[in-house]
């Protein structure tokens, strides 16, 4: 074989062999961001199930707020819904931004830049849903009282026992759920931490 049909031949090979490493390395990070997006859609399925029962309480307000009647019991159940309405929308946006992150098209630099920006915006998003959840319970509390028992809290309630004993166990409740809930959610995030920092080895 002459030197021409040789370097023909071996130049050949090389892009053959160079076409091969980039198609390897596009599933390598194909196979990574999928496996990221599945543990985020760890987060976003319980997000989703949660924002049905959030709009379908916002509706059932909407529904009944002639008969919530006074003023101060309006407000509440406004306020009520709209926390319902907004909470859980912001939150999935966020999900889906940080599940979203592009590993393809993207250098490893600039995927690490987006991931560590969205994830501060989503840990924010999340400080706040606890406290507003928290007001929440007690800013519904008088308005389920009005729709579903027909009873005005402030002024309807004789018996406030039932009050004393239910309200400390439903705090007690929330927040035992909500360091579960923060627990499992930080175990994903950091298992999509970790699959996008091995990115970079295999890189």
């Amino acid at each position: 074989m002459e030197l021409e049909e040789m370097q023909t031949v071996w130049s050949e090979i090389s892009g053959q062999l160079e076409k091969q490493k980039k198609l390897t390395d596009k599933m390598i990070i194909m196979m990574t961001q999928e496996q990221y997006r599945k543990k985020w859609n760890k987060i976003a399925y319980p997000e989703i199930f949660g924002t049905i029962i959030c709009f379908s309480m916002a509706i059932l307000i909407f529904a009944n707020i002639s008969t919530l009647e006074t003023w101060y019991n309006i407000i509440l159940g406004i306020s009520s819904a709209v926390i319902l309405l907004v909470l859980p929308v912001l939150s999935l946006r966020s999900i889906n931004k940080m599940s979203g992150i592009d590993f393809y098209t993207n250098s490893y630099k600039d995927t690490l830049i987006k991931y560590t920006k969205s994830k501060k915006q989503f840990q924010s998003l999340q400080k706040i849903s606890y406290y507003l959840s928290f007001l929440l319970i007690f800013l519904i509390l008088p308005v389920t009282s009005k729709i579903i028992g027909g009873k005005d809290m402030f002024t309807g309630v004789k018996n406030i026992w039932p009050l004393i004993i239910f309200i400390p166990l439903g705090i007690t409740f929330f927040v035992f759920f909500t360091k579960w809930v923060k627990k499992c959610y930080g175990k994903n995030i950091n298992e999509a931490e970790n699959i996008l920092k091995d990115l970079q080895t295999e890189e």
